[in-house]
């Protein structure tokens, strides 16, 4: 049964990337690979393009392949993606105005829901 969750949980990601489209040079690969799971799949928004069988997941893996392959390095490939895409297309966008609801929202609401909780139980008292 264990066997059958597992293989069953990484259904998904063994479907991802089809042979089609993984590069000759086993470097290379590996590094589109390693690029591809830092990228956010914008349909599946909590996947990576690495992981998502999504359409424009894998346009996204080819058009990252076809960067590297033009001589692009990491920082290159990953710039003209966010360029084309905006810092929503990074799994991890960097810290700066335009990203600060990104980063902060969370711990804001987490915030407001323990002072919510807080006067909810000294109510009660």
């Amino acid at each position: 049964m264990l066997a059958f969750l597992l293989a069953l949980a990484s259904a998904p990601a063994m479907a991802a990337l089809d042979a089609s489209e993984m590069l000759a040079d086993p470097a290379l690969e590996a590094r589109a690979r390693t690029l591809a799971k830092t990228l956010r799949c914008v349909v599946c928004q909590n996947q990576s393009i690495d992981d998502s069988g999504a359409d424009l997941a894998r346009d996204l893996r080819q058009s990252l392949r076809a960067r590297l392959l033009a001589g692009d390095s990491d920082e290159e490939a990953l710039a003209y993606l966010t360029h084309r895409y905006g810092d929503y297309v990074l799994l991890e966008p960097p810290l700066k105005p335009a990203t600060w609801v990104l980063w902060f929202a969370p711990a804001g609401f987490a915030a407001i829901a323990a002072l919510l909780a807080l006067r909810y139980f000294r109510r009660r008292e």
